[in-house]
């Protein structure tokens, strides 16, 4: 028997970041009657086995609007496909359509999720032992985890109450050049982010590109929760649309816009990259070079899903989730709401005890209590009330207490809200001193 030490085995499995991945996915399984507020999924209740059907006809279809006859519709579906994805060009209509991103197809990298692009461009910028990332704290586990897969060491730069604090991200550049590293990107979520649901302004992503052009630093902006603000809310121009230097590398998802379960995501990486023998090429180019050897190309029949979702609605996902945008700013409505009537005295008072945010849209809220919260808090919250939740801590670096807690508004009904914080109130009541 070939017995192995786990200490012989890659660093990164011992690290938090990676346990906590699991151990986020898997808590739920273990406590099935508990009403969860912890999973950032999408809704399912529009999923219909139909609407697979549908979309890949469409695509069929649409295949063979361009040229294709029935033996290259059959391979282009069945097949392998191109590495860089085979819906690039549906992408880019997209991204035109409901984004105001104009960009080649060719600068798009479809990937298996948005968690293999995330690992396809820190894999790239990672060039030597010197090399760091930035990352807005608290920072959504899949980039810490990606990073430490790639050996990327990632340096937190504060959030504040705005979403970045740029005079931190300045100094963080400034003295991780002096002691010798080089910061190659920094990554962030600029609208409704996860886990604390803030988003930029349009002013301070201004600032921010600003700020990044003149630190000589990428950013790497990721968008899942993009198309969900709150009612009465206007979405914002991403960074990419306000990007006029090709500062943005571009990261996208269809799991809460389209159909989780297809895992289809993508990368834009427009940057010019030049060799040196003077050729130059994109970004792109080089992550698909790097996909070939990680997982040849993404599903084409999950493409082919996604792409007649996209040509159903025009090519905008705006129109395919206006249902899921409605379900989810109430939902939010009702989580914010439920802890005002929860705890009167708390948000609104001087001192008061319990705080939380109120998002302008998303997922995701956190609450902020008087004691420390963790995983052991959560398997009690579980197991004895019935309610599970998010610890604030999986998101920081270090093991310093955090007195905090995200819930998730997207996979539930507002009666299961109503009961899932009548819950949450007793176990905070508890914990009181």
């Amino acid at each position: 028997m070939a017995d192995l030490e786990l200490t012989e085995l890659h660093g990164s499995l011992t690290d938090r970041a990676l346990t906590s991945m699991n151990f986020l996915n898997e808590v739920s399984h273990h406590y099935p009657d508990a009403i969860s507020l912890a999973a950032g999924r999408p809704t399912e209740e529009f999923f219909a086995l139909e609407d697979l059907h549908r979309y890949l006809d469409l695509y069929a279809d649409h295949l063979r609007s361009e040229g294709y006859d029935e033996p290259a519709v059959r391979r282009a579906i069945f097949q392998y496909g191109r590495t860089k994805g085979i819906i690039h060009d549906l992408v880019a209509r997209n991204l035109a359509v409901d984004e105001d991103i104009h960009v080649d197809p060719e600068a798009i990298v479809v990937t298996v999720g948005c968690q293999e692009a995330m690992v396809l461009t820190l894999r790239a910028l990672r060039a030597t032992a010197d090399d760091v990332l930035l990352a807005i704290s608290p920072s959504y586990v899949g980039i810490t985890g990606a990073a430490r897969l790639v050996e990327l060491p990632v340096l937190p730069v504060a959030g504040g109450a705005e979403g970045v604090d740029l005079d931190d991200l300045v100094a963080v550049v400034k003295a991780a050049r002096a002691d010798g590293m080089r910061p190659r990107a920094c990554y962030l979520v600029p609208d409704f982010a996860n886990p604390t649901g803030l988003s930029l302004d349009v002013d301070l992503r201004r600032r921010l590109l600003e700020t990044a052009a003149q630190q000589d630093l990428l950013l790497i902006e990721d968008n899942p929760y993009g198309l969900f603000p709150a009612e009465g809310v206007d979405r914002l121009p991403t960074l990419k649309a306000l990007d006029t230097d090709r500062r943005v590398v571009y990261l996208g998802s269809f799991a809460k816009t389209g159909l989780p379960g297809a895992r289809v995501g993508y990368v834009v990486a427009d940057q010019t990259v030049a060799a040196p023998d003077g050729a130059t090429g994109l970004l792109a180019d080089e992550l698909s070079k790097l996909k070939s050897m990680l997982t040849v190309n993404t599903s084409p029949v999950a493409q082919a899903v996604v792409g007649g979702k996209l040509i159903a609605h025009d090519y905008s996902l705006v129109a395919a989730n206006r249902r899921e945008r409605d379900v989810y700013a109430a939902n939010l409505k009702a989580i914010t709401d439920g802890l005002a009537a929860h705890f009167p005295s708390g948000k609104h008072s001087p001192g008061g005890q319990i705080t939380w945010t109120v998002p302008s849209g998303g997922f995701f809220v956190v609450v902020t209590v008087p004691f420390p919260v963790d995983d052991v808090l959560l398997e009690k919250s579980a197991q004895e009330y019935g309610v599970l939740w998010t610890p604030m801590s999986h998101f920081y670096e270090g093991d310093t207490p955090i007195h905090a807690l995200r819930l998730s508004c997207s996979a539930v009904t507002p009666p299961q809200i109503d009961a899932a914080l009548n819950r949450l109130a007793a176990l905070i009541a508890d914990q009181l001193p």
